[in-house]
């Protein structure tokens, strides 16, 4: 579907991610995420807000010094000051964002749109002059007058911006939605567009994917979907969703994504759910009878990839509703061979002991199941 184009990756997890309420990276955190993501493969990270100073400034120049092949971003309003910041960190692409829609002209900036567009190409022709890569943010986008959009699209282009930020800001589109709206800029602006859609009604990754179908060359990520609210689309959903449903490889070296997300997960001081798509321990985990044997007898049966890809393992769980199959395989791990009817006979106890602890069972406890009533039969 994708074939012959070149879809790229922003990763905003040191911006937009860290945006989320009750979250702060430390600088050496910054650093480091920022390494895993350019070793993951990712074209370009979102790495702060330089005007901010202080350590959020020094933390992005120490990652524009670590001599990454990724592409570093800077945001900015759509003020000199902000892009002079972003310009002595040594970033070479800025993110100049303002608002689109009639509730944040009115209510937020309380001015009309005639002063966002002049504020606007006043700052991209500011940063042009600098030379750096520049990403136009349309705020609110997806609920901005569309004629007002496609006249803002046109002065960023004009202007020397070399992309459009759609910015689903607060998560009310559907993939429907835009898929029209992306496809419409795209066909009567003619600018690259980024995706950047968050998860307020659960539909971030499926709005960036169709935006990408309606030829958006961007999405603009997170990961784990860390970020304001609900978060942003996942980068380990978007690229795997790239890969194994349409067939387009990034390329990314996916099997770090576990590692990344643990990483990120634990400096942001939030779980990472074992039933997280993708990455979560649970992705390979099966205890149901039915799933366990036909993994057990071709992992395709209920696999989607192999976990080996984004770092996890196959996981057999025995609890209330395993069935035989999967009690003989556990058991063949610790060298002792069942027959079925030895497996049937032990079921009942297994799943009234999971009943008793409300969880799967640990292997030292099945052991304890097996020796306590073969060895009352003996």
């Amino acid at each position: 579907m994708f074939a012959g184009r070149e879809i790229k990756i922003v990763d905003t997890t040191l911006r937009d991610g860290e945006q989320t309420a009750g979250v702060v990276f430390a600088n050496r955190e910054k650093v480091r995420i920022a390494k895993l993501l350019d070793e993951l493969g990712v074209h370009q990270i979102e790495a702060g807000i330089p005007v901010m100073g202080g350590d959020e400034a020094e933390a992005i120049k120490e990652i524009c010094r670590a001599g990454l092949k990724a592409s570093i971003m800077g945001w900015n309003r759509p003020v000199i000051k902000d892009i002079e910041a972003s310009l002595a960190c040594g970033v070479d692409a800025v993110a100049i964002s303002i608002s689109t829609s009639d509730i944040h002209i009115k209510y937020k900036l309380q001015t009309s749109r005639e002063w966002v567009i002049e504020k606007m190409t006043a700052a991209v022709a500011f940063a042009k002059k600098h030379g750096v890569y520049i990403s136009v943010n349309a705020e609110d986008a997806s609920r901005s007058d569309m004629d007002f959009l496609l006249t803002f699209a046109r002065a960023a282009k004009e202007a020397g911006a070399d992309r459009l930020r759609y910015c689903d800001t607060v998560g009310v589109l559907d993939p429907f939605t835009t898929y029209e709206n992306i496809k419409r800029i795209i066909d009567e602006v003619g600018i690259p567009v980024e995706m950047h859609t968050h998860n307020d009604f659960g539909m971030a990754t499926a709005n960036a994917l169709a935006g990408v179908k309606a030829g958006a060359d961007w999405i603009g990520v997170t990961v784990c979907g860390l970020g304001e609210r609900a978060g942003n689309a996942a980068l380990e959903e978007v690229v795997m969703a790239l890969k194994i449903l349409y067939g387009h490889d990034l390329g990314f070296k996916t099997e770090m994504f576990r590692e990344i997300a643990e990483y990120v997960s634990r400096a942001a001081h939030r779980e990472l759910p074992a039933w997280k798509a993708i990455v979560g321990r649970n992705m390979f985990a099966h205890e149901s009878g039915i799933h366990a044997d036909g993994v057990l007898k071709n992992p395709k049966a209920y696999e989607a990839f192999q976990p080996e890809e984004v770092g996890l393992t196959r996981q057999i769980v025995i609890g209330k509703h395993s069935g035989t199959a999967a009690v003989r395989a556990k058991f063949a791990e610790y060298g002792i061979e069942l027959t079925k009817h030895q497996a049937e006979e032990l079921l009942p106890e297994i799943r009234r002991a999971a009943v008793d602890l409300k969880r799967p069972l640990f292997d030292k406890e099945l052991v304890q199941i097996y020796e306590d009533y073969f060895g009352k039969r003996g």
